[in-house]
């Protein structure tokens, strides 16, 4: 069983050098900056914590839901523009927006953008499912973000939470927020980075996710937001030919 636990208790035993063969990718210790080339110059990931994430390229740090206080995000590029995906605290939290966030301008939904102060509201840009955006020069659409499931539907109800999909040069970015599979996620196509989220009852089960992963087919898939989720699933049942990159997105204990 692939859980939280038994990836930081694993952490001893990794080596230095190298990934793991074969298309699951072994967390590291910390958090751990990867790179994808595109062809306007090459995106970094900065796993934060949980649902926590920074995308940088083109000079730029696009925040996804940061929370946690200032000190988390210490050794990362200050933010460019900043993406919330909807209104829990484990993805919008004012004071470290307050702290982080200066003048930059943010992309949220509307339940978000209605709870924000005035100062941050005034750089503020609330989309709906389906819109189009920018965030500082790189084009967004807003993408459903909701529970499917009857007994979990009162955790994320339709039409008020965002994904987003995110186009930098020709490498499209999918961070699907808090969902499970829904009409708008498995309609997707082309994506080449996607970001899922798998603990119950808030969101998907890893099994969901492996069926969602085998619909839309992005070239690369990073389980987060998976607390103590069994990912044992996403090692043996996700079609080959999709990369499989699984991080540690705890490295504060969760």
């Amino acid at each position: 069983m692939v859980t939280r636990r038994t990836i930081v208790a694993g952490m001893a035993s990794l080596p230095l050098a190298g990934l793991a063969a074969g298309p699951f990718i072994r967390a590291q210790e910390a958090p751990m900056s990867d790179t994808i080339p595109t062809q306007a110059g090459d995106l970094v990931i900065h796993p934060v914590d949980h649902a926590s994430l920074v995308l940088e390229w083109d000079g730029k740090a696009i925040y996804v839901d940061p929370v946690g206080g200032a000190d988390r995000y210490a050794g990362l590029p200050a933010p460019s523009a900043i993406l919330i995906t909807h209104g829990h605290g484990d993805h919008f939290d004012v004071p470290t927006l307050e702290a982080i966030a200066g003048d930059v301008p943010l992309i949220v939904n509307r339940d978000v953008f209605d709870k924000l102060p005035e100062a941050l509201k005034a750089n503020a840009t609330a989309l709906a499912n389906g819109e189009d955006g920018t965030l500082a020069d790189i084009p967004l659409r807003a993408i459903a973000a909701h529970n499917t499931t009857e007994d979990r539907m009162q955790y994320h109800p339709v039409g008020v939470g965002n994904g987003y999909v995110l186009t930098f040069g020709d490498v499209q970015v999918y961070v699907a927020g808090d969902t499970e599979p829904n009409d708008d996620m498995l309609a997707l196509t082309d994506i080449d980075v996607a970001f899922l989220p798998m603990n119950l009852p808030y969101t998907m089960t890893p099994d969901q996710a492996v069926e969602a992963i085998n619909t839309f087919r992005p070239a690369i898939i990073y389980p987060y937001h998976y607390g103590d989720s069994d990912l044992a699933p996403l090692e043996t049942d996700v079609d080959e030919g999709i990369e499989v990159r699984l991080r540690n997105w705890y490295p504060n204990g969760g």
